[in-house]
């Protein structure tokens, strides 16, 4: 047998990304908006839409906000201005 190494470089190519969940929700509006909040810092997205358990409608799904892991403590930070700024605007649209 003939085994062929392969430099470093093309190695570290072949790993697969990490991908992490960052956000969740059943509203595809929602899901929509911070995706594009997130990647106009340049952080690449993934969408994984699965059915939720059992528990709930068969009609029901989630979908999941993903990134690659090394991006995402930066996803966290838009997400939670995101936050902060809809809580606020409801609070004064309250008032």
């Amino acid at each position: 047998m003939f085994f062929r190494s392969l430099p470093i470089q093309n190695l570290k190519n072949m790993e697969r990304e990490t991908r992490v969940s960052v956000f969740e929700s059943e509203n595809p509006t929602e899901i929509q908006l911070i995706k594009s909040k997130i990647e106009s810092q340049n952080i690449t997205t993934f969408l994984n839409d699965k059915y939720m358990s059992f528990t709930t409608t068969p009609t029901a799904s989630t979908i999941k906000l993903m990134v690659n892991l090394q991006d995402e403590q930066k996803a966290f930070k838009i997400i939670d201005a995101y936050m902060k700024e809809s809580e606020l605007n409801f609070n004064t649209q309250k008032m």
